[in-house]
């Protein structure tokens, strides 16, 4: 297996990918490496002195032990050199469009929304999948490109075009697509959008990364019927479709994600997020759990035959557990692992696990570095790293319980240790009940794999035959949900503490390599625990009990409030369901909000929909305060009623006139039939006008029975109107589609405008005032 040498070489590779985030990691790899050259250097020449004496053997003997371990400084020095090359690597990996790549063909300021159907083919290259919105979801590689003329559908001209790109249509239109297949998609191209609120989700990020540009809203599919050829995913859809034929949903889905791995299986989403939430995500994701599971399996199939013979199969067994699974970063990264744990039985050489794992980290980020900032890549890595290197001194402390008792919590502990760091500066959630979740769901999660491996092979050669094997997993898995769901339900399945900073990660994981690698911190592991501990909860406490914040976030064409005074928390609206569970949920997480101590329910969008079923979910609410006149309201308010009083919180509907006093700001309804609400905020005056039509925006103005005030949020056609009327200093509206006429007349007005859409979450503070999330604001004069 690798030397000491090889292995800093490719930890200094590995390490030169990390730094490739950092404008100064080129700087920075190199420094350290002459720092480490430097001292071990001296490191070598006190050992070399001290292994010359004769007076002291033991001490002698122990320095030429050093010297022989303690690498040389050209050692460090190349490493630092390579760390260098993988930065430029890395830049050199990440995609960009082509000159013909179908993204340079949207129309400039195209969106979703807008209607210029246009015509794309292309061959699906993914299983479609569901989306959470209901709809169908592959990629496509495209090769040609026509623009819809008219409403009878016909082509323009057709140019060829290449690119790949992220596909939703329909859920029946993509019902019974597979790779390869040759498809033509009518819809809508659009341009991803970057992150428009703090905690969002990146989707424009997330296609760059997977080497696409452009998303299309597909509204009809032709499919052109060919011979199905072979692929994995033929295999795939036989397996799932035994499983779940008799086991029915969610247990059959959820066999065949314990088997495949949910990438490869469309799980509904309610069960993932109970996984997940609960701690238990590595259960449905494909890994190296089902890697030495498969191993097992064949290694004792086969103990009486040769060593060639079990090396043999058990290489067929993960080729074909790779080829099912998709190829993913963290199947990858196991079975390179089981490759060399075949490869030391097959020559009678016990194999070190952490250089194997360094190896394949390193084989697989040569082949695509970008994987270096998967998430997945990296817990997967993690995990393995901190079962390596901490179960033994963890079970050596479990000598009381009986061996398997003590590896059940040492394994969950263990992968908790190390990838909850990471878990925390990346989703700002803890997950209390995990580790004791594990121990007790660990055997039954065993049990169901190893049934989900055999009937997935007898599904292979007859589907009636795995159909019958699934069945008896029937009771197991459903035990498994109702546990998960026991615990789910618990008080305080899921505690919030707020993302911590990458420096507070750094040091985190420094004490914890610390108390791996160094004596004195061996002996002293509960204070590393409780310094932890200490950087993730006092700065926290601190923040969150001296912060006083004001965030519009960027929900659309509705107002979404949340006022941070001072450790208690007021949000205003939801908007809809989408906006209450992707934007206002993970930025009150991030935030390390688990306490809502007054909502406010106004209605802006006048239609009834709200997302506040989905906050209620995750948050708890002390006080609810309702401003809705709509009658098309009334069943999901008396969802919402019952809702917040199980959780034990005061519901109360509101009329016009009558204020809620939220900590520092004071809110009331100006008009009760019109969406107004008018805020106080210490001495600042806020007014959130809805979606008038221009007549009774007209008389309002008319008959001046809008308060004038400091900060005004309106929709963009009511600005031209508003502004000169009301005067304030600083206007915000959900996007920036404005006339010429329009931008003069704002101009002369002299006020600070912002667009949610474009410069999405305003956040005002008495300190800073008003800043941007995507930090591009512009004033009005700027537009011109």
């Amino acid at each position: 297996m690798i030397q000491t040498p090889g292995l800093i070489i490719c930890l200094g590779y590995i390490l030169g990918l990390l730094l490739s985030a950092n404008p100064w990691g080129g700087v920075l790899i190199l420094l350290l490496s002459a720092i480490g050259a430097v001292v071990f250097q001296r490191r070598r020449v006190v050992c070399k002195k001290l292994a010359l004496q004769k007076i002291k053997p033991q001490i002698a003997k122990r320095a030429a032990y050093n010297l022989r371990t303690t690498p040389h400084p050209r050692i460090l020095m190349v490493a630092g050199l390579i760390g260098l090359l993988a930065i430029f690597y890395v830049q050199m990996r990440i995609p960009q469009p082509e000159a013909k790549d179908i993204s340079n063909f949207i129309p400039v300021g195209n969106s979703k929304n807008q209607e210029q159907l246009v015509i794309v083919r292309g061959d699906v290259i993914s299983t479609p999948r569901l989306t959470r919105s209901g709809k169908g979801q592959f990629w496509l590689k495209a090769s040609q490109l026509s623009e819809v003329t008219n409403k009878q559908g016909e082509e323009g001209v057709n140019r060829g075009v290449n690119g790949k790109l992220y596909v939703t249509v329909p859920i029946l239109k993509s019902t019974g697509l597979h790779p390869n297949q040759q498809v033509e998609v009518t819809g809508v191209l659009y341009k991803p959008t970057s992150a428009l609120n703090p905690g969002a989700f990146d989707f424009k990020n997330y296609l760059e990364m997977q080497g696409a540009f452009a998303g299309l809203n597909g509204r009809q599919l032709k499919d052109f019927d060919e011979e199905h050829e072979w692929g994995w995913w033929k295999l795939r859809r036989q397996i799932i479709t035994s499983q779940v034929r008799w086991l029915g949903v969610p247990e059959g889905p959820l066999v065949s994600a314990m088997v495949l791995g949910s990438k490869a299986v469309d799980l509904p989403y309610h069960t993932r997020d109970l996984f997940v939430e609960a701690g238990l995500a590595h259960s449905i994701a494909a890994s190296g759990f089902h890697v030495s599971l498969i191993l097992g399996l064949v290694l004792g199939f086969t103990k009486r035959f040769t060593r060639k013979t079990q090396f043999i199969c058990g290489c067929l067994a993960l080729i074909l557990f790779l080829g099912l699974t998709g190829f993913q970063p963290s199947v990858l990264r196991a079975t390179i692992m089981g490759f060399a744990a075949l490869i030391g039985i097959g020559l009678k050489r016990k194999v070190k696990q952490l250089s194997s794992l360094t190896i394949a980290a390193t084989i697989l980020l040569l082949v695509n570095p970008l994987w270096i900032w998967n998430l997945g890549f990296q817990l997967s890595f993690l995990a393995t790293f901190g079962l390596i290197v901490t179960v033994p001194a963890i079970t050596k402390r479990l000598l009381w319980l009986p061996p398997t008792i003590a590896s059940l919590v040492a394994v969950p502990i263990s992968a908790t240790v190390w990838t909850l760091p990471l878990q925390l500066y990346t989703f700002s959630v803890v997950p209390p009940y995990s580790i004791l979740v594990n121990i007790i769901v660990t055997p039954l999660i065993s049990l169901i794999c190893i049934g989900g491996i055999v009937s997935a092979l007898a599904a292979l050669a007859l589907p009636f035959a795995g159909s019958v094997l699934a069945s008896a997993l029937h009771y197991p898995t459903d035990l498994l949900i109702n546990i998960v769901e026991f615990f789910s339900n618990l008080p305080g399945n899921s505690v919030a503490v707020g993302k911590i900073t990458i420096w507070q990660l750094i040091i985190i994981y420094g004490l914890l390599f610390f108390t791996w690698q160094i004596r004195w911190w061996q002996k002293r592991w509960l204070l590393a625990i409780l310094i932890s501990i200490g950087l993730v909860f006092i700065p926290a406490f601190h923040s969150t009990n001296n912060l006083f914040r004001v965030t519009l976030l960027a929900g659309g064409r509705e107002p979404v409030v949340v006022i941070q005074d001072r450790g208690k928390v007021a949000v205003i609206n939801s908007a809809d369901e989408a906006t209450g569970n992707f934007t206002v949920v993970p930025f009150l997480q991030q935030q390390g909000v688990n306490i809502i101590d007054w909502a406010v329910a106004t209605d802006f969008q006048n239609d009834g929909s709200n997302g506040w079923l989905e906050i209620i979910e995750h948050l708890a609410i002390k006080t609810f305060y309702d401003y809705s006149p709509n009658p098309n309201y009334a069943l999901s308010q008396k969802a919402i009623q019952s809702q917040v009083q199980q959780s034990e919180g005061i519901y109360q509907v509101l009329s016009q006139g009558q204020t809620v006093n939220a900590g520092s700001a004071v809110i009331r309804l100006v008009n009760n039939q019109l969406p107004i609400v008018q805020m106080q905020i210490r001495n600042q005056s806020w007014l959130f006008v809805g979606n008038l039509d221009s007549n009774q925006l007209n008389q309002l103005i008319k008959n001046s029975s809008l308060p004038r005030p400091q900060v005004l949020w309106c929709q963009t056609k009511s600005l031209k109107d508003l502004v000169p009327a009301l005067q304030p200093q600083v206007a915000i509206a959900p996007n920036a589609k404005l006339e010429p006429k329009d931008i003069s007349v704002l101009n002369r007005s002299k006020v600070q405008l912002f667009f949610t859409g474009r410069d999405g979450a305003i956040q005002w503070t008495p300190q800073r005032k008003f800043e941007t999330f995507v930090r591009n604001t512009e004033d009005i004069p700027s537009l011109l």
